[in-house]
């Protein structure tokens, strides 16, 4: 058996949460495989595992067989997971963000530690962070840094970007965004960090793909299926929060003076009421595991529904911003 080159994060508290693992499960962010590998030692029938990055599965070649038909592999973007698996399922899971090996990889484009071609796709197909830093204009630029990086300096880095244009390359990118901010202190992050998330999000569509993927969970997931999210920034766990609150019935009620509205039947029920996050001995094996939480919901009998994007605190560009 090969290793996997990176640490799943949060797998113990993950695979406790969903016991007992039986039935039809979807691996929504295969990557090296750690979730879909653990679900099938913890006796998962059946793991569709799911990734938009055909690499990952040229990887996998190595370990795959000794898992016979139990392991489905399937190229797909996990939004899309109710028609990938194409039948009811029992469990989802979903590691959102990039994977530490795709940050490892300076030809994948997503460091601002080793120099590489700036790219930043999950996928092989789209935009690249090349085509948003070199076409899309300055104003739209800064709305890209400032929305999904929340960087207070954005429109001087816009600016700064596009005087420089073109811009090709990681190392080019991150030296421009570094000479609009105050020189970096002991412990505190890379002052490219911010902007690098934000063309990452936005090359990526991660918040659409986020919002998506958690409708096709509910659409897939069979009643008492469950559904466990890990998310590794603040903006990403106020999504998955809000929309299994909401989706569990929690409508919030803004006037207490005012009557109840019922609403729709709940589709889901919360299992924890508060996020897991690693423990001391998870951090010491694997620091990249310090933002991440986990939340983890139970499917109803209620027919499945959709969340108000707003309502889940979903960051979104003005009308007709994402493609220009």
């Amino acid at each position: 058996m090969v290793d996997a080159p990176h640490v799943p994060v949060l797998l113990r508290p993950l695979i406790a949460a969903l016991q007992p693992i039986q039935g039809v499960w979807l691996d929504g962010t295969f990557g090296a495989g750690g979730y879909t590998r653990a679900l099938l030692d913890a006796g998962a029938d059946k793991v569709f595992a799911v990734d938009r990055d055909p690499s990952t599965f040229e990887m996998a070649k190595a370990w795959a067989g000794q898992y016979g038909d139990r392991l489905q592999m399937r190229e797909g973007r996990f939004s899309q997971l109710d028609q990938l698996a194409g039948e009811p399922l029992d469990g989802v899971v979903l590691d959102l963000g990039v994977s530490s090996m795709q940050i490892d990889q300076p030809e994948r484009g997503f460091s601002f530690q080793k120099d590489g071609p700036l790219d930043m796709r999950m996928g092989t197909t789209g935009p690249s962070a090349a085509d948003i830093v070199n076409e899309a204009d300055e104003a739209h630029l800064a709305r890209i840094l400032f929305l999904y990086g929340e960087e207070r300096q954005s429109r001087r880095i816009a600016r700064a970007i596009v005087a420089a244009r073109p811009v090709t390359t990681t190392l080019q990118l991150a030296e421009i965004i570094a000479r609009c901010l105050p020189r970096q202190k002991p412990g505190q992050s890379n002052p490219a960090t911010r902007s690098f998330q934000a063309l990452r999000i936005a090359v990526n569509e991660e918040y659409d793909e986020l919002y998506e993927g958690l409708a096709a969970a509910e659409r897939a997931l069979k009643p008492g299926g469950l559904l466990g999210v890990v998310t590794f920034h603040s903006v990403e766990d106020r999504m998955v929060k809000r929309f299994m609150q909401l989706r569990a019935g929690a409508t919030g009620n803004a006037n207490r003076f005012a009557p109840e509205v019922e609403g729709p039947p709940p589709a889901f029920e919360l299992v924890g009421r508060k996020a897991a996050g690693p423990d001391d001995e998870e951090l010491a094996a694997n620091p990249r595991a310090r933002s991440a939480r986990l939340r983890v919901a139970r499917r109803t009998t209620a027919p499945a529904g959709r969340a108000d994007p707003a309502a889940l605190g979903m960051p979104i560009l003005d009308k007709g911003e994402k493609r220009r």
